[in-house]
This record gives structure tokens, C-alpha cells and sequence, in this order.
């Protein structure tokens, strides 16, 4: 396998890019209900373990662009294979191609259902699955460069959802947030930790920089992805925190377009059913990117064209929607991703870093380069 990857000009794109990439992959049905997890651990400073999220996120992104910066422009299945060798580093480049086909088939079943509960509640799964299917499998299929640009696109879209969070402002309860600086610590690291289960996306980055064009500015894109998402999480948060009372918060599944039912206008009874029916701006970008992810996986470790691999894959989670076809099931899946980021997006790094430092070291030393 080639480690450094020679990527043609029309299939990059600029780094700026970055910036809506690192977002929509961070952010989508989770931050829906992201909100009730929080404040079960943290309690009234739910806000202090996003921060505490935060700051781990950058320190964690440091630790990626430190990994790559070894490399001229490597991904990270060519960087596990030169560090672990063929055998082991094809096993755990395996492991990201079934975590992002697990991702893409938690978020397309959370998705719809949502949609059965405040759209449609006798929608069959199998249907909206099939065209949700089509849809990213026909936007994937024109590459990296059209996946980008939905993405780009889809995310401007949603924005204006945003405007309408003034009402919920309008009625907060600053009293909901005293007394200040109660939740003890270990409390405040469940917190953050709940909170990082929604923050799993940024590995997409170990993923794609060989496709950006200037990754000499790629840093400063990131950062800003990085900070909108929590920029997003924790007005969300903090906005339920102070609407709802602690008991409704902790009740309510779908806290963030809740919090839009107290909206309307003579026109539009229920603004939460346009919030529900737009926020596929969202959803799809990031089924997109793991979808990609996962199929580009398949053809740089096993030499199998994409677009076999996308219909594999595609057809693989349709049948995956007939038998988690319960909401135990879909938690159980969903729960199952989370945990598991836990170890491959947020702790993975760590341990990589230190090898891949060695392993630059050793090749000095031996007077070789990676190939």
C-alpha cells in the first residue's frame, strides 16, 4: 500500500472547506437530545462540561495534525499500516470502516425516528431508509469533491433555523442556573463525557487531508468547525437549561426541537414540524462523509473499487433496517457507536501519536522514507 497518497488536482479541495466538514460530521440527530444527557450528570453547570469538552477537542485535534504533519500526505489507513505493518494496520483500519457504516446507519435510524414521532408515526422505516439511501448513495457516488459541496451548501441552508431561538430566550429562567459551581467534579467529567459522544466526527480528519489542497492552512478551518459545534451545543444547552424546569429537562427526549413548539405564527401552527422536516441539512452532509469514509476505507485496504463498495455498503445497512427495527435495538446501536468513539476517536490518537514519533525516529535513523 502506498502511505503517502498522490491525490489529482480535481479531486481536492481548498481547506476553508474544513470548516463546515469538521461541523456537520460532528453534528447530528445526537444534538436533538444532547441537552437531557448533559444535565443528568452535570446538573445546573452543564455548561462548564462543555467547556471541559472543549478544551480536550483542541487538545485532541493538536494531537491529529501532529500525527499527519509526519507524513507528506498520508491517511490514517496508511499510516496504521506503516506503523503496524500490513497485517495489523489492514485489522484496524477495518475498525473505521465498520464504525463509520455503524455511524451512518445510527444516525439515517435515529433520524426516522423522529420523524415517525412528530411527523408520521406509521411511517415504515424500510421506505424512508430506501430514499434517504438513494440520496447520499447518488451524492457519495460523484466523489469527494460533490460530498464537500452538499455539505457546504446543506449547512448555510439550516442556519436561519437558528433566528427562531429567540423565544425560547425570551422565557429562560436565569434562576435555573443558581446555585452556580455545585456539581462536583467527577460529575462535571461525566458531563464532558456525555458531551463528547456528540463531538465523534473529527476522526473524519485523519481521513481526508490528503485530499486538501493547502494543508499548510488547514489548522485555523479546523479550529473554527471545531468551536462552532460547540458554539451550537452549548447555546442549545444552556438556552433547555434555562426553558425547561430540572424535571421537564431530564424527561423530555427531543429537548433542543422542543424547545421550538412554543413558536407559531397565524401562518405555521407548529414551527417544530419545518425544524424536524429541515433538519435533514444536517443529517444528510453527515451520512454522506461517513458513507464516504467508509467506502474510500474499503478500496485503499482491500483494492475494491468505490463504487462496488457503496453499493455493498448501501445495501448492507437497508438490511440492517429490518432487524433494528425497535427503539431498544436502535439505542443499542447508537449507545454501542458511542462507546466505542470513546476509545477510537478520543483515546486512539493519544496512543498513535507516541508510535508514529518513534517510528519517524527509527526510520531516521535507518536513513529511509515512508513510501
Amino acid at each position: 500500500m502506498q502511505i503517502n497518497m498522490e491525490v489529482k488536482p480535481n479531486l481536492r479541495f481548498r481547506a476553508f472547506y474544513l470548516i463546515f466538514i469538521i461541523y456537520s460530521a460532528q453534528t447530528g440527530v445526537g444534538v436533538m437530545g444532547l441537552p437531557r444527557y448533559i444535565f443528568k450528570e452535570a446538573h445546573r453547570d452543564s455548561w462548564i462540561s462543555i467547556l471541559i469538552a472543549y478544551v480536550f477537542m483542541i487538545i485532541l485535534l493538536y494531537v491529529m495534525f501532529l500525527i499527519l504533519k509526519q507524513y507528506e500526505s498520508a491517511d490514517i489507513f496508511g499510516i496504521q499500516v506503516d506503523v503496524f505493518g500490513r497485517f495489523f494496520g489492514t485489522i484496524l483500519g477495518s475498525f473505521y470502516i465498520v464504525y463509520s457504516i455503524a455511524g451512518v446507519a445510527s444516525v439515517l435510524l435515529t433520524y426516522i425516528e423522529v420523524l415517525k414521532v412528530f411527523l408520521h408515526p406509521v411511517l415504515p422505516a424500510f421506505v424512508a431508509a430506501f430514499f434517504f439511501l438513494i440520496l447520499i448513495g447518488y451524492t457519495v457516488l460523484g466523489g469527494i469533491r460533490i460530498v464537500v459541496g452538499v455539505t457546504f451548501i446543506f449547512i448555510l441552508l439550516m442556519q436561519w433555523v437558528y433566528i427562531f431561538m429567540y423565544d425560547p430566550i425570551s422565557k429562560m429562567d436565569l434562576y435555573h442556573f443558581l446555585p452556580m459551581f455545585q456539581t462536583s467534579i467527577p460529575d462535571l467529567l461525566r458531563g464532558a463525557k456525555a458531551t463528547s459522544f456528540s463531538l465523534s466526527g473529527l476522526e473524519l480528519l485523519l481521513i481526508i487531508y490528503p485530499f486538501i489542497e493547502n494543508k499548510e492552512k488547514a489548522k485555523l478551518p479546523a479550529f473554527i468547525g471545531l468551536t462552532y459545534t460547540i458554539f451550537v451545543i452549548l447555546t442549545t444547552t444552556v438556552m433547555a437549561i434555562g426553558y425547561f424546569s430540572p424535571q421537564d429537562i431530564e424527561e423530555v427526549d427531543w429537548s433542543v426541537l422542543s424547545l421550538f413548539k412554543s413558536l407559531s405564527y397565524s401562518f405555521l401552527e407548529r414551527l417544530d414540524y419545518i425544524v424536524v422536516g429541515m433538519w435533514i441539512f444536517i443529517v444528510i452532509p453527515n451520512m454522506c462523509l461517513h458513507l464516504w469514509a467508509a467506502t474510500y476505507g474499503i478500496k485503499r485496504l482491500f483494492k475494491v473499487r468505490q463504487k462496488t463498495a457503496l453499493y455493498g455498503v448501501m445495501c448492507l445497512i437497508y438490511v440492517l433496517v429490518f432487524f433494528v427495527n425497535t427503539n431498544i435495538k436502535i439505542n443499542f446501536l447508537t449507545d454501542t457507536v458511542a462507546k466505542v468513539s470513546i476509545w477510537l476517536v478520543f483515546v486512539y490518537p493519544f496512543i498513535l501519536l507516541p508510535l508514529v514519533l518513534l517510528k519517524k525516529k527509527w526510520r531516521k535513523a535507518k536513513g529511509s522514507a515512508p513510501e
